[in-house]
């Protein structure tokens, strides 16, 4: 019994701790948010032309050469 009291005392003072650092977190402002996501839109964008560009030249080199051994 007395370590079920334990349990829940415990389980408690994570909620208050918990509580307390959420309150210490400084959270970023629509602007700042809007600005890194369109970051990282932009960033997706390129890496992903990036990797469309390497595959297309990639299966081009590939089909040259089977065409010339083949």
């Amino acid at each position: 019994m007395a370590e079920e009291v334990k349990k829940k005392k415990d389980r408690g003072l994570w909620f208050r701790e918990m509580k307390s650092e959420l309150k210490k977190v400084v959270w970023p402002t629509r602007k700042t948010v809007i600005a890194n996501t369109g970051t990282v839109l932009l960033c997706s964008l390129i890496i992903g032309a990036c990797i469309w560009i390497f595959d297309f030249v990639a299966v081009t080199a590939v089909q040259m050469i089977v065409s010339v051994l083949g």
